[in-house]
């Protein structure tokens, strides 16, 4: 019989929701949770006989510590397999899942699987790895995702023949292996060059993803003449949200007048960001907006003046695309406005 263990969050290891995200590391017996559909996938001669839990602003902010925690929990358990997950599109979560399963296979050298939506920036951090899983959006897919992490679980543990990451499923991990095709190489790029030629579907043997790069900005020749904007992803607003920017999975953003401010205070200000402990930014907002900093500069004439408004949403979980749409958006304000440079912050 194998054994497997699996890694969940606060919230679906039926701790509680983001009022539990600071949920220590905990080991207890047996499936809860996307687990005991986990368990039934894996069939009679793979048993899920432990699950982790761990609340993500833990995983955040105390990763060594919490990471060190877990690692101790298997150190006392027999398991061949590790799974985390699924983690869909959250962001904190996927870099949990990502983070641990990483520590894991590194330490006890197990078969590691957890699956993300392609918007989650835990694919692009730990792809190269570990097994990552192409997931769904939310949560309804989760039975979906559940069932392509057993499937290829019992091939591993079978030793069975695994395809290729695009056949199974897997995001690429960058792993190249030689294989022998019966089709000479002249016959297949002469098919592919002609494909292409009269714009029929054709398949590269060598992808290669394409380069998103954002052309470097020239440099300000005289800063005491600029003027310099502030925008963050750290959720810092009104203590009203007035544009109702989510704490997570932000797609909206928010723009706020700080005319004649020369700092933002306490209980005027506050964070929204889902991500992190509130508390340092609620108490002295500024430390996410250094809006009493570049005050001083304009004083002392460093810069030319600090733009009128601040730009603000939230970073975690919010998707590329959106991040990008977003970006675009306030950057054409700021242009509107003769911004001539962004102090971006983030977490």
């Amino acid at each position: 019989m194998k054994k497997a263990v699996l890694y969940l969050n606060q919230f679906f290891g039926q701790i509680g929701g983001e009022d539990m995200a600071d949920f220590e590391p905990q080991i207890i017996e047996g499936a809860i949770g996307p687990g005991v559909e986990l368990d039934r996938r894996l069939g009679e001669d793979i048993k899920l006989t432990h699950t982790i839990i761990c609340g993500d602003n833990f995983m955040g902010s105390r990763q060594e510590e919490a990471i060190d925690k877990i690692l101790k929990f298997l150190e006392g358990i027999e398991f061949d397999i590790f799974f985390a997950g699924p983690a869909f599109r959250a962001g904190r979560y996927g870099s949990a899942c990502g983070n641990i399963c990483k520590a894991v296979k590194e330490k006890f050298n197990v078969p590691t699987i957890t699956s993300m939506n392609e918007e989650n920036p835990g694919v692009e951090m730990f792809r190269k790895h570990i097994y990552i899983f192409k997931g769904g959006a939310s949560a309804a897919s989760m039975r979906k995702d559940i069932a392509t992490m057993a499937r290829f679980a019992v091939k591993v543990l079978n030793n069975e023949k695994l395809l290729s990451a695009e056949e199974e499923g897997y995001y690429s991990r960058g792993i190249r292996h030689q294989i022998w095709i019966d089709t000479p190489a002249t016959e297949r790029v002469i098919d592919m060059l002609l494909k292409k030629i009269y714009n029929q579907p054709y398949k590269t043997e060598l992808p290669i993803d394409p380069p998103q790069l954002v052309p470097i900005a020239n440099y300000i020749k005289d800063l005491s003449k600029a003027k310099i904007a502030l925008a963050t992803s750290g959720g810092i607003v009104p203590v009203d949200n007035p544009d109702k920017i989510q704490s997570a999975s932000a797609t909206r953003w928010g723009k706020y007048d700080i005319t004649g401010l020369d700092r933002l205070e306490k209980g005027v200000y506050k964070t929204i960001h889902a991500g992190y402990d509130p508390a340092a930014a609620d108490e002295d907002p500024n430390v996410v907006v250094p809006l009493d900093a570049l005050r001083q500069y304009e004083k002392e004439g460093k810069i030319g003046c600090v733009h009128n408004f601040f730009y603000t949403t939230v970073g975690t979980g919010t998707t590329q695309a959106e991040a990008s749409r977003m970006g675009k958006e306030i950057a054409k304000d700021m242009k509107l406005n003769k911004v001539d440079a962004v102090i971006l912050t983030s977490t």
